[in-house]
């Protein structure tokens, strides 16, 4: 078995079977292909059903020259995946990786903003300018909703039911889930849709596509970091963002307020549970308010 045929079936064992978005199998896939890169580069001709632990505790031992700790352990989990898929497909009868120990690294808690913060940077969006009422609507919609930057890119008119106040949120492996939307943050859309959407040459194929650009088809993911970046440099910020940011400080706002962490788990779209509770480490204020609330003791 050669490495593009093992890493062609492994991509479409995640799209298929794990039913994994184009961003995710990318990212999967760029760990095997670091593997395969080291290989060609040491002359080192072995297939993967061959690869044994000795060679990949050598290309850890390479790689850790060149990244940090967290991107080691993410490129372990990866190859971790891939073989375990061989063992799955009968290619192999064990895992080189099983044996393998990421590197430890401590918990990276989100960065997050405060309100003031917020409402700074998007008071800081040039309405003057047609873009600037979409920069709003979408920032809006990132903090108001708690979305992945791939969700707002990727979301439809179709998608809004304003009148039920809901938007419907095609998340991570093509899973759908209904959001809650805010008057305030259904306002700055539909002003953008009335005003500046309407105006615009839609290309074929965007029709649907709430956010678009000047030349009428879907934003980039890219082109949304940049418009985050940019309003940070513009009032001073020195907190290092993302349009993440805005869906962690979601989070952690509704937990402040004492919003339960289901509640918030269902409209991040997070499968467990545990991945929510790392906002509990962002806020243990919030621990303490649930003791003193409840707590017969108290």
């Amino acid at each position: 078995m050669k490495w593009q045929h093992a890493l062609k079936d492994y991509q479409l064992y995640l799209k298929i079977e794990r039913g994994l978005s184009k961003n995710s199998i990318d990212n999967y896939s760029r760990d095997v292909k670091k593997l395969i890169s080291y290989l060609e580069k040491h002359d080192i001709s072995i297939n993967p059903v061959k690869i044994s632990n000795e060679e990949i505790k050598q290309f850890i031992y390479e790689i850790a020259k060149e990244v940090n700790a967290r991107s080691q352990s993410r490129i372990i989990s990866g190859l971790r995946s891939f073989f375990s898929y061989l063992v799955f497909e009968n290619y192999r009868k064990n895992n080189p990786l099983e044996l393998i120990e990421s590197p430890k690294i401590g918990r990276k808690l989100p960065d997050t903003l405060s309100e003031e913060e917020i409402d700074t940077i998007i008071t800081a969006i040039d309405l003057s300018k047609p873009e600037g009422e979409r920069n709003r609507a979408m920032l809006e919609t990132l903090y108001g909703c708690g979305l992945r930057v791939s969700e707002l890119v990727n979301l439809k008119i179709s998608d809004l039911f304003f009148d039920e106040g809901f938007i419907k949120v095609t998340g991570k492996g093509d899973k759908e889930r209904f959001v809650p939307i805010v008057d305030a943050t259904q306002k700055y859309i539909n002003i953008y849709r009335k005003h500046i959407r309407n105006h615009l040459k839609i290309q074929s194929g965007f029709e649907d596509t709430l956010f678009l650009n000047r030349r009428g088809k879907q934003l980039t993911r890219a082109m949304v970091f940049t418009i985050v970046k940019q309003l940070a440099e513009k009032i001073g910020l020195k907190k290092k963002i993302s349009p993440h940011t805005f869906r962690h400080s979601f989070a952690t706002h509704l937990l402040q307020n004492d919003a339960d962490l289901r509640s918030i788990q269902l409209m991040l779209g997070h499968e467990s549970i545990t991945t929510t509770e790392i906002y509990v480490h962002v806020d243990k204020s919030h621990l303490t308010r649930v003791v003193e609330k409840y707590h017969p003791r108290k």
